[in-house]
């Protein structure tokens, strides 16, 4: 029985918006009632306590909307805000049903919003779009694969072809689609990393060898000082808030760097504790500092140059000289680099005071152990590389990597967007790994790079795509320059997604389209060799297995490892290398194969039954070892950018809203920042809105100027005052998005450069724009 979708009655027009107070705690009893109440209402009280009292269990179903680690001791309710509300938007008993497409045509839907969209509930069938329709209509999943084979099989190479995956695909299924893409003979294998953490990948890749965490969870507890950069773990990753709690219990420092203040940052209320019910909770921020966009890597360096001065104040007492000798280089080239660092520079790129920055050297000097922990507000900048090379510069002068309490954490997105990349899952993987693939199945992959993300957006918009198969997500509203990713989509001949809800992607297609509706996480995947179980990898680099607890919405569902397998054998065959049907029969057949390609995954399925399942090793955190050209940790020289931003304008950065994950809306409200009823919003600083000329409330057009000369504008904004750092701006993404050219990325990573994007705002209703005064924004190379 098909249940029947909620009526949206919300306005989204921005002249609907309430502001309120932006709230200084997050969590607390708000935190619990906004969890249970929709799940009990949406997904009745039987199912929804079987599924959060499973969630991030040790034999339950892992938490698809972030990567954070799971304590080896759980709690009974062991999930957020955001995670019960995910389940809740995976699991609801509302189906699409088969009328639905008679009903809608595809031109029709591309009026509606991401929210009312995923509204209509869960996918059940799969549907197909010929070419020359508006409408999809139901397929048989045979003929589906049929198709989708003809037309792979009908392109001139398969480099026109390209394998999208988001960071929700579970390490098996990723090891398989990579290996299809792989074995069809391509290397366009894009994923949602691409705009993420890519930056973080290259940079830590470059100077330390491996691209992740290298701390473990229990560090926090142990460090004596936690640097949180550029992220927001109140809405982003709420279970952080946990382990910050108790490092700051334990007695460790909290610095929070950030433009915005964010509420998760000042204080937290654990609803599981008393006094997060009736007490005050827990302060975190020791000392919050309001940095001006993209000055992250200035203010790193600026700590540099502090630590480099205690060290010939006090000679042999404040460098680790033990740990620099035998395990880094290039200490004396980035000396004599910071030593006449320009002081001026750093105060107009970080738009801190000279006293902010003593008292962060000072808190960094005295503690023993530090981690410094970020997320996409230091990864999605044009310097993104650069800074966060400074980062780790930072951390290796005291020999803060590779010791209990203490190193460099990177925060992921989506539960397994790093699993998936250990996997297989990027178009460059190195040689080792390709290799190993030949050698296990007796294949020859190709050698040559593919698509990232901004190149396969590219691609498409040159016309050189003729195929797309996304597994998950929904990248023409994820990715930057949405109306250049409109134009590729819409060039493309066959748009496949392997979806779970409606998006705007199933709406943004060329001549054909197909849509290929399977399990989500919750749900029990039921094959021939009985129920199988996946397998995640968190931040901090720990393999753990995740079973669906629930039945089925619908029968006609098929896994994504089903979807897959019924692709591969359609198109390449069951006469080839690779034995496709047993890895649907049985998971643990994927496993074996996993074992002996991927480095760490020794008796994989053995280790995944055991109870906190197993961490994969990590030379720099586990003997500081570093598996770089040279042996050692590399100390780097960077020359920095800075951003001019011409009289009148302002640096715009784009953000989730509270209830929010990634492009899915859960409700058009952002209750932290004292937002209700629409999501059209941008946020400047009070006194910028003054010297604007703007007054709080007003309805703007935003546009923003880049090199290229086109004007891109979102249009009907409200403006609200906020504390944020002055000069900058930001608004919610997607809605943002359309701002952010798809030229303009991160330098050595060429992740889309969404944190520093020059805007002016304009009365809304102005024609273009075009006769304002000003020039756009111009990058200046600064040596020091």
């Amino acid at each position: 029985m098909t249940a029947k979708a909620p009526v949206d009655d919300i306005i989204e027009d921005a002249t609907a918006m309430e502001v309120g107070e932006p709230r200084h705690w997050a969590a607390g009893v708000p935190g619990v009632t906004h969890s249970m109440v929709p799940a009990i209402k949406d997904m009745g009280l039987g199912r929804a306590l079987t599924l959060l009292t499973d969630m991030n269990q040790k034999d339950g179903f892992d938490c698809m909307s972030c990567a954070w680690a799971d304590p080896e001791e759980r709690k009974t309710f062991e999930f957020c805000e955001n995670g019960a509300k995910a389940v809740t938007w995976e699991a609801t008993p509302v189906t699409i049903p088969t009328s639905f497409w008679a009903e809608n045509s595809i031109t029709s839907l591309e009026d509606k919003s991401e929210y009312w969209l995923g509204m209509q509930g869960r996918l059940i069938e799969p549907v197909y779009k010929p070419k020359g329709s508006d409408h999809y209509e139901p397929i048989s999943w045979d003929d589906a694969y049929t198709l989708i084979a003809e037309r792979l099989k009908a392109m001139d190479s398969p480099n026109e072809a390209t394998f999208y995956t988001s960071g929700r695909t579970a390490n098996e299924t990723a090891f398989a689609y990579q290996l299809l893409a792989r074995a069809f003979g391509t290397n366009n294998l894009p994923d949602c990393s691409n705009m993420c953490h890519e930056s973080t990948g290259k940079a830590l890749g470059e100077v330390i060898g491996i691209g992740k965490n290298t701390i473990a969870y229990k560090d926090f507890e142990k460090s004596d000082l936690i640097i949180i950069m550029g992220q927001n773990p109140g809405t982003n990753h709420p279970r952080m808030l946990t382990a910050l709690e108790d490092a700051k219990r334990a007695g460790a420092e909290i610095v929070a760097i950030n433009p915005l203040l964010e509420a998760g940052l000042i204080r937290y209320k654990n609803p599981q504790k008393v006094r997060g019910i009736i007490g005050k909770g827990t302060g975190l921020a020791d000392q919050y500092l309001q940095i001006r966009a993209g000055g992250d890597g200035w203010l790193m360096k600026a700590i540099s140059q502090k630590v480099f001065q205690a060290e010939d104040a006090n000679p042999g007492k404040v460098l680790d000289h033990a740990f620099l000798d035998e395990h880094c280089q290039g200490l004396e080239e980035f000396r004599a680099h910071v030593k006449d660092l320009d002081q001026e520079m750093v105060l107009r790129a970080t738009g801190l005071t000279q006293a902010q920055i003593d008292e962060l050297a000072e808190r960094y000097l005295r503690a023993d152990k530090v981690i410094i922990t970020w997320a996409m507000g230091l990864t999605q900048h044009r310097d993104a590389v650069r800074i966060l090379k400074e980062v780790i510069n930072l951390l290796l002068l005291r020999g803060n990597i590779g010791k209990p309490g203490a190193g460099a954490s990177p925060i992921r997105g989506h539960s397994n967007v790093q699993g998936d990349r250990t996997m297989g899952i990027w178009e460059q993987m190195p040689e080792k790994f390709l290799a190993a693939l030949d050698k296990e199945f007796g294949t020859t992959v190709p050698r040559e790079h593919g698509y990232d993300v901004v190149k396969a957006v590219e691609a498409m918009v040159a016309g050189k795509t003729k195929v797309w198969i996304s597994m998950g997500g929904n990248l023409v509203s994820a990715v930057s320059d949405t109306h250049a990713a409109e134009e590729g989509f819409r060039k493309v001949g066959l748009n496949v997604q392997i979806s779970t809800k409606l998006n705007r992607n199933h709406l943004t297609v060329g001549d054909e389209a197909i849509i290929l509706p399977v399990l989500g996480r919750t749900e029990i995947d039921m094959q021939a060799a009985g129920p199988q179980m996946l397998s995640v990898e968190d931040s901090v680099c720990a393999i753990h297995s995740t079973r669906g607890k629930v039945k089925p919405i619908s029968p006609l569902l098929r896994s994504e490892m089903s979807v897959v397998v019924g692709i591969a054998r359609a198109l390449l065959g069951d006469d080839g290398p690779v034995d496709w049907a047993s890895f649907e029969r049985d998971y643990d057949v994927v496993r074996d194969h996993i074992e002996n390609v991927v480095p760490g995954f020794t008796d994989f399925n053995k280790r995944l039954h055991e109870e906190n399942g197993f961490i994969l090793p990590h030379g720099p955190r586990d003997s500081r070892t570093f598996p770089t050209a040279t042996g050692k940790a590399m100390i780097t020289v960077n020359d920095l950018e800075y951003l001019e931003c011409p009289p009148g304008r302002l640096l715009l950065q784009s953000m989730r809203a509270h209830d929010q994950f990634n492009t899915t809306i859960y409700s058009l409200d952002d209750r932290y920042r004292g937002i209700k009823k629409s999501r059209r919003v941008i946020f400047v600083h009070p006194d910028d809105l003054a010297d604007l000329g703007f007054a709080d409330g007003a309805i703007v057009d935003v546009h923003s100027e880049y090199t290229d000369g086109v004007d891109r504008a979102v249009h009907g904004f409200k403006v609200v005052g906020f504390p944020t750092s002055r000069g900058c701006a930001a608004t919610y993404f997607p809605e943002g998005n359309p701002l952010v050219p798809l030229g303009l990325t991160a330098l050595g990573s060429n992740t889309p450069a969404s944190k520093g994007v020059v805007i002016r705002l304009e009365p809304a209703g102005t024609a273009d724009g075009s006769d304002a005064a000003g020039a756009p924004g111009t990058l200046a190379t600064a040596g020091r």
